[in-house]
Formats: C-alpha cells, structure tokens, sequence
C-alpha cells in the first residue's frame, strides 16, 4: 500500500489533474496541445539530452538490460498481431496497429517518475539506455511493417521504406536531443556551468508539464466499443510485457537488481499516446488504440504497484 500511495498516486494526481481541468473546460485543447508541444519538443528533448550526455555509457548499455526489455516488447507485439488478426478477424493494417500498441509503451512519461519515485534518481540509468532506442527503433519498425503491408504489390521495398521511416525519426525533436547527448558524452566536450544551469531549468520542468498535459490529452480518448481488442492490449502491456522482461533478466541473464528495476518497471508502463498517434496516421484501429491508451493508463495504476511489489 505504501508503494500505492508514496510512488504511484503522486504520478497520476498531476495526470488527473490535467484530466479534471481539460474535463470541466478550465483548459481548452488548444492550450493542452501548447503544453504538449513544449514538453513534447523541448523541455522533454533537452531532458533526454542530459540523461544520455552524463550517463556512464559502459556500464548501462547491458545487452542482458535490452533484450530483456524488447524481446517483451517484441513479443506482446506478436501476440497483439496474431491475436487481432485471428481472434478478431481485422484487417491486417489493423492489426499492425493494434501489435503497436502492445509495443509502444509509455517508457518516458510514466516509466521515469515512477522509477525514480520508487528507487531514486541514482536508478535511471537502465531506464535511459532503454529509451535512447526505444522511438527509433520501434516507430521505424511499425512504420516499415505498415508501409510494407499497404504497398504490397506496389513494388517498393522494404529496404527502402525502413530507410525513409527513419530518416525521418532521426529528425524528431526527442531523437535529436538523445544524438545531442550521445555527441557531448562520447566526445568529451566541456559545457559550461550557465549552459548545464539552463539545460538544468529546461529539463526539470519536463515531466510535470509532460505528465499534466497527458492527462487533457487522455481526457479526448474516451472508451468506446472494441472491449475484447482493448482488453487484449491492457494485458499484453501491463502483464506479459513485463513478465518476459522479469523472466529473461532474472532467469536468463541474472540482471543486478538496478537494472532488473528498470527493465520491467518501464516494461509494466502502459501504452504511450505515440500508440494512438501511430493508429491515428494510418487510420487504423484508432478506436482500439484511443481507448487501450486510457484504459491501460487508469489500469497500470494497480498492475505497477503489483510489480513494485514483486521488483527485489
């Protein structure tokens, strides 16, 4: 209970106050969209920046940290395919949409305060290795795979659609501040104590208004219809993600406890908005993926602390 209360709640009171206000017309969505754009594009950036450019690369990039992780990831995707496409019977764009909800989960807005609520900051280290990777790898992934299955015939090439998907990853906001990082820390360079101060102020503001304007995003997908589908990506997120992810880096690879944490705590998050932004551009399963992304969100509240509870 103290988990529940100490670490979990404080994380979705400022969602949920950020619901309340957008719910009772106190924020309007363009104002929300604002607060998104400027956590979304800088303030969020500029904290990825810092964690990558003063994180010990050597000891945090552990292969047994990543593939825990994403062979999780991975495999929710599977079985969030197979399931909407067998089960279910949608279309197959579909159910790439639906997989990449089950992939996509919410590893910076949620997975980082509850971690560090939970463990400290000294404990992030695993969270921010996973990060570094987790957009380019996973968005040029769904996008190779659904471009693929929409220009089948069409004679374009998958080499040639991963290419152009990630050349354009490479141009977002949030990738640019985690290569920005990754040149200050392999490089060396020297910064100032005025720059690090403003890089300071920028990045402590990120996950409040991050966390606030997730809640007045969240308050537009309301469920709607599709309960069997979302049911399927509310447990393919919240439990068999991270339960790969705790038996490989337990079992398989015998993870030290820091890294085991951030494995499976930003495993357990539930699906990130990108999920629906994915669906939204393909106009593909938005109402499964609109839906899953709150749902899973109010749901995780209790799933997290089970795994807290777990968690050495």
């Amino acid at each position: 209970m103290t988990a529940l209360i100490d670490v979990i709640l404080p994380v979705f009171l400022v969602i949920g106050f950020g619901y309340v206000v957008a719910w009772r017309g106190l924020f309007s969505e363009s104002a929300v969209d604002g607060v998104m754009r400027f956590a979304q594009s800088f303030a969020v950036p500029v904290l990825l920046f810092r964690s990558i450019a003063k994180l010990d690369l050597g000891n945090s990039y552990d292969p047994g940290l990543m593939i825990s992780f994403y062979a999780g990831a991975f495999t929710a995707f599977g079985l969030g395919l197979m399931g909407a496409r067998v089960l279910f019977g949608r279309s197959t764009p579909d159910a790439v949409a639906i997989g990449f909800c089950c992939l996509f989960s919410n590893s910076l807005l949620l997975g980082i305060p509850i971690t560090e609520r939970a463990y400290g900051t000294s404990a992030l280290a695993g969270n921010f290795a996973i990060i570094s990777i987790h957009s380019p790898l996973l968005y040029t992934f769904g996008i190779t795979l659904m471009e693929g299955v929409r220009s089948h015939g069409s004679g374009a090439t998958m080499g040639r659609v991963a290419l152009n998907a990630l050349s354009g990853i490479l141009k977002t906001p949030m990738v640019i501040g985690i290569l920005a990082g990754f040149v200050v820390n392999l490089s060396g360079l020297a910064l100032h104590g005025s720059i690090w101060a403003a890089v300071d102020m920028m990045a402590n503001a990120a996950l409040p208004t991050a966390l606030f304007g997730l809640g007045g995003v969240l308050f537009r997908y309301r469920p709607e219809g599709d309960m069997k589908a979302i049911g399927m990506v509310t447990g393919l997120s919240l439990i068999v993600h991270p339960a790969v992810a705790y038996g490989l880096g337990r079992w398989g690879f015998g993870l030290e406890t820091a890294a085991l944490r951030s494995a499976v705590v930003t495993a357990a998050m539930a699906p990130g908005v990108n999920a629906y932004l994915f669906a939204n551009m393909y106009g593909a399963a938005r109402r499964v993926a609109a839906s899953s992304v709150l749902i899973a969100t109010a749901a995780s509240i209790f799933t997290v602390w089970a795994w807290l509870a777990i968690l050495p």
